[in-house]
């Protein structure tokens, strides 16, 4: 049973202006969320529609005037609460809905960045965030727009006055549970439309799950546990166990009961889904396993690459209606290095050059440096399941210097490992010998979601170039407390350079173009009809390129790091670009050298508006003479 979480006390701060954006009571129906990619006035899910391509029809704004495009207007979150600002915005009849950090929500008015309503989620002390206080995003659907808490809820919101609708309790903070990501929303075929989430929290040894609910209600229809052998939930009740009952990719002591690292072995799916409606499956990155410690989800004396942690680092193909895991391809079997397998699963076809066949794929570019394309179809009809590699089509680096594997094994679908999972420490001693590593866990790239342009056919990844000394500590789980068992420390690789922006084509693998940026990146991007490819840097800017070429056409100073992920939309004949600006993450939390070398950017929390200047007009007048 689902258990009851007491509900803390939470307040909206209202600023409402009656009538003040035409249109404001529309309701959003699945057929607006299923459709609006396919037009330009509303962006109304994470990823820009339900492939998460992250591609905009519009084309108003052009490789041709980007350069002329000007703040048209931005707004403060305000107060002390900056921090890192990640969300991607969305919009509906000429209003933004942005989530901030600390749990915020805003509305504002498209056209001049007036606040409309604002929500901030009162947070208990005893929140426990891994990787900065940031919320990435809301969903939207009927007269709500709904997101997640630090402290482990879902809350919907009426969207024209921000009124709290219901509140419902999905995790204990204090064991770690918490949620970053946005939330998404689907119709199953049997025709309930359904608002989809995860957690975080791998890092403290919370269980990942995956949760279905009731958009009016905010009950809970269906719960499944990532991890191999947990019992899922179906309205509440106890309902089938994740793949194997009995986790043999899990070990168990010499008693024969499974290991610690099994009762809270992550998994946490805590970015954001797509969907194939076509063969109704939600498909979601899972998270690492927990803890870090490889040796800790290992029988003693066995080789780690027998005990793959399942269903973990990889992605999961989910029935909608039931909850059921269908299908799942995983990364890294057995993830020694944080590598996850969160980052955004992209839907996209394309023709076999061979035999001129449509291939119905999904397209992953991994923390663990390969950027992996995969048979979406065979993986919604059970394969991988339990982990036969059936479905994978190809995979390619994506940045220099991995060294963890030499490659990905196509038969096998398991990657070629290079002998860098770091050693038990020696009897008596804390920690292990360190080895060097590439990519750190910080990956190649991280939780910023790479676009995809059906015009240019390529792939635009925000990656970095950096790696690791990585060892061994001993590790016992406690409520609460880190579950990692490793230590490490983020190094460069290049001096010239961390961040890269790479254009990849997804049927050869080629790296069609780069951009290198001396701080990392940490931002999403979004590609255009109007032939560009717009993101954001950590030392404050937000950028134009060409998209087929990689040319620099524009870029704006925002003041704080941009960390954030774009979206553009159109209204009174004008197309407009959005993000957030505002320096976190993990990076400042967790990296090293290269922490110490983003010191220099300031913090902030703000969201910008940009646009062609208007014409002058034409008009003449007439001045009286004496």
């Amino acid at each position: 049973m689902q258990p009851h979480f007491p509900r803390p006390i939470a307040f909206a701060i209202l600023a409402l202006i009656a009538g003040a954006v035409s249109a404001a009571d529309t309701r959003v129906t699945w057929d607006d969320i299923a459709n609006a990619d396919k037009g330009t006035a509303d962006v109304l899910s994470y990823g820009l529609g339900l492939k998460a391509q992250r591609h905009s029809l519009a084309k108003k704004i052009n490789t041709r005037n980007v350069d002329q495009i000007v703040p048209a207007w931005t707004f403060s979150f305000g107060g002390e609460k900056q921090r890192g600002q990640e969300a991607q915005a969305l919009v509906h009849d000429g209003i933004i809905y942005v989530t901030a950090s600390y749990s915020r929500i805003y509305a504002l008015d498209a056209r001049t960045g007036k606040q409309l309503w604002a929500y901030e989620h009162r947070l208990p002390d005893d929140i426990r965030p891994c990787c900065d206080v940031v919320n990435r995003g809301p969903a939207i659907y009927g007269d709500k727009v709904y997101f997640g808490t630090l402290d482990a809820r879902m809350i919907a919101l009426n969207k024209n006055t921000g009124k709290v609708m219901w509140n419902e309790k999905f995790g204990d903070q204090k064991l770690g549970y918490t949620m970053t990501g946005a939330p998404f929303v689907i119709r199953e075929k049997g025709g309930r439309v359904l608002l989809i989430h995860g957690n975080s929290g791998d890092e403290f040894g919370a269980q990942g799950w995956l949760f279905a609910r009731d958009p009016d209600t905010g009950a809970e229809v269906w719960a499944r546990p990532l991890v191999e052998g947990h019992v899922g939930r179906t309205d509440g009740k106890p309902g089938t166990p994740t793949g194997d009952a009995k986790a043999p990719s899990w070990p168990r002591d010499k008693d024969g009961k499974l290991r610690e690292s099994w009762e809270h072995g992550g998994g946490a799916p805590w970015q954001t889904a797509s969907f194939d409606p076509e063969t109704n499956t939600i498909v979601i990155g899972a998270g690492n396993p927990a803890p870090w410690n490889t040796w800790e989800r290992t029988k003693e004396g066995d080789d780690p690459r027998n005990w793959d942690s399942l269903f973990t680092s990889g992605q999961a193909y989910v029935d909608a209606s039931t909850g059921e895991l269908k299908g799942f391809y995983q990364h890294t079997p057995n993830d020694a290095w944080d590598f996850s397998g969160n980052n955004s699963v992209v839907l996209f076809d394309y023709k076999d050059a061979k035999t001129g066949k449509l291939i119905k794929a999904s397209a992953h570019a991994d923390r663990n440096g390969y950027f992996y394309v995969t048979d979406r179809t065979k993986l919604a009809l059970g394969a991988g399941y339990p982990n036969k590699p059936t479905s994978l089509i190809n995979a390619w680096p994506f940045v220099d210097g991995i060294n963890w594997a030499t490659s990905i094994d196509l038969k096998t679908g398991r990657p070629v490992e290079n002998g860098k999972r770091p050693p038990l420490p020696e009897a008596g001693a804390d920690k292990g010998k360190a080895v060097f590593v590439s990519p750190p866990f910080l990956g190649g790239t991280n939780w910023m979601p790479m676009s995809y342009s059906p015009d240019t056919g390529l792939f635009y990844i925000p990656a970095n170039h950096w790696g690791m000394d990585y060892w061994t500590e001993q590790i016992h789980y406690k409520a609460g407390s880190a579950y990692l068992g490793q230590g490490f420390r983020i190094k460069r690789l290049y001096e010239d350079h961390i961040g890269t922006l790479r254009a990849i084509d997804p049927k050869t693998g080629k790296i069609v173009w780069e951009n290198k940026e001396k701080f990392p990146l940490w931002g999403g991007t979004l590609t255009t009809a109007g032939g560009l490819l717009i993101t954001g840097t950590s030392d404050g800017f937000v950028k134009a390129f060409d998209a087929k070429t990689g040319k620099e056409l524009w870029k704006y100073q925002t003041g704080s790091g941009v960390v954030s992920v774009p979206v553009t939309w159109e209204q009174d004949g004008e197309q407009y670009i959005g993000l957030s600006s505002g320096y976190g993450g993990a990076v400042p939390l967790w990296g090293g050298d290269m922490a110490e070398l983003t010191k220099q950017v300031t913090q902030g929390g703000s969201y910008w508006v940009f646009k062609l200047p208007k014409a002058p007009s034409n008009k003449v007048t007439k001045v009286a003479s004496k």
